[in-house]
């Protein structure tokens, strides 16, 4: 199949070349507005108990999906006075005319919207569509915005710090770029030592990434998909083309050599060994990332079905693409060269280098290599044992940002919690108004202001600390009464027939510990009455989704670790040797768990990678970590392994194989892997700290995984597992194919 396939790029090649660049062509409108159809968020499940509190608000007390808030600051002017409410009011003037508002809460309704020094207030704008949707609006509000003398404004709430992550996402998708292309050319230059030969690869990988981004344009019309996968399509795209393209490459070079100069048998034999193990490498890759398609969050399943595009592009593109190009290129593939770089492309005997050399050393020590190896691993890895998975805020974002701006001055002048309170939906089967119920209101509003994390307090009978039950329910019905005189009493914001609301506004952040302890207090109380009580606010929309998410990930682990041991076994046709490659990228992976968690969690070189220290690892990055690593770790073992399989089946010899199979395999698997490693590395410029986080992860896991894994791990436990490597079960055997998959892969 796969020779076929390599004598059909050569003999079509012209044809090929020519699909593909109509495909560059047809991309070329999409690239230009990729981002258009993404959507900013997916990070919550309609199934938690959040969004189902937020759902019966939305629903019987008409809360705005979303809400933008508008933030007013004065050198001159009281902002408890009547000129600059005066002004706030006509700022607004416009945007209540706005299709979208569904409603406007002045500070001269809500004196809590001014701060306590009097210098700052704000205004909450109701919108009538999710974040997701709103934050195309934010140009548009902006410039409804009435400018008033004395008066700065700043505009931030969920839309806008929606809109800001697509334009700091986008800007930082074209540093990376600029970033990765230059120095991946370098790599390139310095593996290969010729111009021609290093810039296939590079010219692979980018028409490559551009048929991913136009099937990504088109499947974001079907369904939704997070404006983050840019950054993952261009990270992952460009590193796996690029890899396998030089795999393919580095064999057609050789090729070339052994078939006397003929173009179209080398194109022919790279493809049958090379690129049969690209096809099983990207299926390892492929089922990796396939795993985060089974999580509810929109966010997760879109970086899924990126990879999976991701993966069948760049092995699509090294299988056709590349073989048609190398066959056109012929024997001008090592044309300009660089003489200083030969040493590093042109290998002497397999017995003698320098990889084989190593092996032979490590297997000759295997624990003395085994146990520093591992305990440098786990000292590694050891920080994630005090892992603190949360969700992120506003914080996540670069300062210069306006929706940035405005987190940070209502945290300054209002306190962390003013941002996210807690909103308790209560409902009743019957009548949320009978003295019963309200009786129950109050004493758990009661309950609430008198717990010391709490600030204050809004329900229907919320009337201060020293008003007595019984008269607050009274005072709860002359406002009633004054309702239906036609007085906005804004009684229908907290409370309809049978739904009402209690918002409590605590000292601290969402995802501040003792928030979460008071969220699993609030969830334990019985409300009284006939009431059943719904948890909704940042806090609880961080505890839920973290639980719901990590309640799917040994789903998708399980799901991945099983799929994965199976392809290998066919593959390799051992039952330990899937195994032993199952833990040995686990440890990579772990590893670079540590550094996440000692980086971006404990704040260590916060100055020099330019962020604000988190205190948590946001939830979503172990996962797509796990997924991504696994899938690129088990890439290279597919490549080592092979060419130790084909040593194995020819020879018998357990240590020759491993030495013959490192040599040959060995540098190209670091030279792979330092394409990856400058590709995802250039993600560390990144302003969002999830694609910063994201790039250091997967650039230490792999620099991790070719180096001490690959040259140290493997030839170790291969030398102390002998022929235990090789160990298949005759009745299992009976049930596989007759023969390896694996003929010569590199």
């Amino acid at each position: 199949m796969f020779a076929f396939l390599g004598r059909f790029s050569y003999r079509w090649r012209w044809p090929v070349l020519g699909a593909w660049l109509l495909l560059f062509v047809a991309a070329i409108p999409a690239l230009l507005r990729v981002e258009e159809p993404l959507k900013v968020g997916g990070f919550s499940s309609p199934d938690i108990e959040a969004a189902r509190a937020r759902a019966l608000l939305e629903e019987n007390l008409d809360l705005a999906p979303s809400q933008m808030v508008v933030l007013y600051q004065s050198t001159t002017l009281r902002a408890d006075g009547p000129v600059f409410q005066d002004r706030v009011a006509a700022s607004l003037q416009d945007v209540r005319a706005l299709p979208l508002v569904t409603d406007v809460l002045l500070p001269s309704d809500d004196p809590s919207l001014i701060s306590r020094d009097g210098t700052v207030a704000y205004a909450v704008v109701g919108l009538d569509r999710p974040p997701e949707e709103a934050q195309r609006e934010v140009e548009a509000f902006e410039a409804a915005l009435r400018p008033q003398p004395e008066l700065s404004t700043i505009v931030a709430g969920a839309p806008a710090f929606y809109a800001d992550i697509e334009t700091v996402s986008q800007r930082d998708l074209r540093r990376a770029e600029l970033i990765a292309f230059p120095f991946a050319l370098v790599a390139l230059l310095l593996v290969f030592g010729s111009v021609v030969a290093a810039l296939v690869p590079l010219v692979v990988g980018g028409l490559g990434v551009a048929g991913v981004l136009l099937t990504t344009y088109w499947v974001a019309h079907v369904t939704d998909l997070s404006i983050f996968v840019l950054n993952l399509a261009t990270m992952l795209g460009l590193g796996l083309a690029v890899d396998y393209s030089l795999f393919v490459t580095s064999r057609f070079r050789e090729e070339l050599e052994r078939q006397n100069g003929d173009v179209a048998a080398a194109v022919e034999r790279s493809i049958a060994t090379a690129g049969k193990a690209v096809f099983f490498s990207g299926l390892t890759v492929l089922i990796g990332l396939s795993g985060l398609t089974f999580f509810s969050f929109m966010f997760l399943r879109s970086v899924g079905v990126a990879g999976v595009i991701v993966v069948a592009f760049s092995a699509l593109a090294a299988l056709t693409l590349l073989p048609a190009t190398l066959g056109i290129i012929g024997t001008n593939i090592d044309r300009l060269g660089f003489h200083p770089f030969r040493r590093f492309h042109h290998a002497g005997p397999a017995e003698d280098g320098f990889w084989a050399r190593l092996s032979r050393r490590v297997m000759a020590r295997p624990f003395r290599v085994l146990v520093p190896t591992l305990a440098v691993l786990v000292v590694l890895g050891a920080p994630f044992l005090n892992v603190n998975v949360s969700s992120p805020d506003g914080r996540i974002l670069p300062t210069d940002l306006p929706s940035r701006q405005g987190f940070d001055l209502l945290t300054e002048e209002y306190g962390a919690g003013e941002i996210s309170p807690f909103l308790l939906a209560l409902q009743s089967p019957t009548e949320i108004t009978s003295d019963a119920n309200l009786g129950a209101l109050y004493d758990l509003q009661r309950r609430l202001a008198e717990d010391p994390r709490v600030v204050r307090v809004q329900s229907i009978v919320s009337y201060g600390r020293d008003v007595p039950k019984e008269e607050a329910i009274e005072l709860y019905r002359t406002r009633v009464g004054f309702a239906r005189l036609g007085v906005d009493t804004r009684l229908g914001q907290l409370a309809s027939d049978r739904t009402a609301v209690v918002l409590a506004y605590t000292q601290f952040p969402a995802n501040d510990d003792r928030n979460k302890d008071l969220l699993r207090e609030i969830r334990s109380w019985s409300p009284g009455g006939d009431l059943t009580l719904l948890t909704d606010g940042g806090t609880a929309e961080i505890v839920d989704v973290v639980d719901r998410m990590y309640a799917d990930f040994p789903k998708a682990v399980a799901l991945i670790l099983v799929a994965t041991y199976l392809v290998l076994l066919l593959l390799f046709r051992s039952v330990v040797l899937p195994l032993k490659a199952i833990l040995m990228n686990t440890l990579s992976i772990l590893a670079s768990y540590g550094a996440l968690v000692w980086v971006f969690q404990e704040g260590n070189l916060s100055g020099l990678l330019r962020f604000t220290p988190q205190g948590f690892v946001e939830a979503s990055l172990p996962v797509i970590m796990f997924c991504v690593l696994f899938g690129l770790s088990m890439d290279y073992e597919v490549f080592l392994l092979s060419r130790v399989r084909e040593e194995w089946d020819r020879t018998g010899d357990n240590e020759h194989s491993v030495a013959i199979g490192l040599e040959r395999s060995g540098r190209i698997i670091t030279s792979a892997a330092l394409i990856v490693v400058v590709v995802t590395a250039s993600f560390v410029s990144a302003d969002v700290i999830i694609i910063k986080a994201l790039g250091l992860g997967i650039a230490l896991a792999v620099f991790l995984d070719a180096t001490i894994v690959r040259a140290l791990l493997v030839p170790a436990t291969m030398r102390l597992l002998g022929k235990w490597n090789w160990w298949m079960p005759k009745p299992l055997g009976r049930l596989l194919p007759t023969r390896s998959f694996v003929e010569e892969s590199i």
